[in-house]
């Protein structure tokens, strides 16, 4: 199922006070971006216990239950697991990723609230979770009736959201401010080959990892870590992250003339990470028109022609990557700055086309 509209991790309480109180609903969003832990958060600002039920380890008797004799008739006991006498939450986790049996034993559970003769006690709610088969997850088709039994809302990472929780609840600092300068890092499409990619539940298990370890990890140590969690760009981009605040070499130190760019084939890492940095930061503070910019502004523009001629001198790719177009294949830059680098620069903007 593809999104219409999204909602971030901030916007998702509001939306599930209002609707799961009243009607089920299905939580649909990449792996890794917090579906469950939301949910349980959610459940615990109500005062209500989250039971989880894993939808790809159910069988249909695990919600129907078994048969049992009462006053001489049968009728189906169902577990104590959902069987309270007290409101709960239900999370149906990975629901969509159940058998079709096991999804259409949830029909009553989830429409009608009750199982057999056992009724969900009154203030309970019901939320199911799942991936959606584009996020290379396992998922199997949800047939239509289960479909049309649930409202269905759409999960997207935030770094925003994620940041703000992070600085809370102890996540790395490098991480942290590693992902403020890089916030479109924190998530990446989940690729159809089985390898590592960036998400926030990444990024909390790599801060885990580094915690452990302390500060004293070594660069070694931490590419390994970083590698086996995050995508490889996210990685690599990551440890020279690390390497700048180790040895205080950061790009204002560059920009200033107070340090030259890295030319050592050891800290090539290094040399890529500030010239992503280097063009994220012409990005946001060129003008988008030269005449109204800030006098700030302009001095970079002129400080930024220099230093373009001295990457080049050491890295022609690291110099196209400053001024390359953006993923549609439109100017990142504004046009009159990649003007005035063709008119000054023509063997860099020769090499680029």
């Amino acid at each position: 199922m593809q999104a219409t509209v999204t909602v971030t991790p901030a916007q998702l309480p509001g939306v599930l006070l209002h609707v799961a109180v009243v009607r089920p609903v299905f939580l649909w969003g990449a792996p890794g971006i917090g579906k469950s832990s939301l949910v349980r958060d959610f459940a615990d600002s109500l005062g209500l216990e989250c039971v989880t039920l894993l939808g790809t380890q159910l069988a249909p008797e695990d919600l129907i239950g078994v048969p049992e004799l009462v006053g001489g008739r049968s009728r189906f006991a169902p577990p104590e697991t959902i069987a309270r006498d007290e409101p709960y939450c239900l999370f149906l986790d990975e629901l969509n990723a159940s058998a079709p049996e096991v999804q259409k034993a949830f029909y009553s559970l989830i429409l009608d609230r009750r199982i057999g003769a056992y009724e969900l006690p009154t203030g309970s709610v019901v939320i199911g979770a799942g991936n959606r088969a584009t996020d290379n997850a396992l998922a199997r088709p949800m047939a239509s009736a289960l479909v049309n039994r649930l409202v269905h809302v759409h999960l997207r990472a935030s770094a925003t959201d994620w940041l703000t929780w992070a600085t809370g609840n102890g996540i790395h600092p490098w991480i942290v401010e590693y992902l403020l300068q890089r916030p479109d890092h924190l998530w990446s499409a989940p690729p159809k080959t089985e390898e590592p990619f960036s998400s926030p539940r990444a990024w909390h298990m790599l801060s885990d990892v580094m915690h452990s370890y302390g500060d004293g990890i070594d660069d070694e140590t931490l590419a390994m870590l970083a590698f086996g969690t995050l995508t490889t760009a996210h990685a690599s981009a990551f440890r020279a992250y690390v390497k700048t605040v180790r040895h205080a070499y950061d790009l204002d130190a560059v920009i200033k003339g107070e340090a030259p760019w890295p030319r050592a084939p050891e800290d090539r890492d290094l040399l890529y990470f500030l010239s992503e940095t280097f063009r994220a930061r012409l990005m946001k503070e060129l003008p988008a028109d030269k005449r109204g910019g800030s006098s700030r502004g302009r001095d970079l523009a002129f400080r930024a022609k220099t230093l373009l001629v001295e990457l080049a001198e050491i890295s022609l790719e690291c110099a196209q990557l400053v001024i390359a177009n953006d993923a549609n294949g439109a100017p990142a830059l504004p046009t009159w700055f990649l003007v005035e680098v063709g008119r000054d620069l023509p063997r860099l903007v020769a090499a680029r086309n």
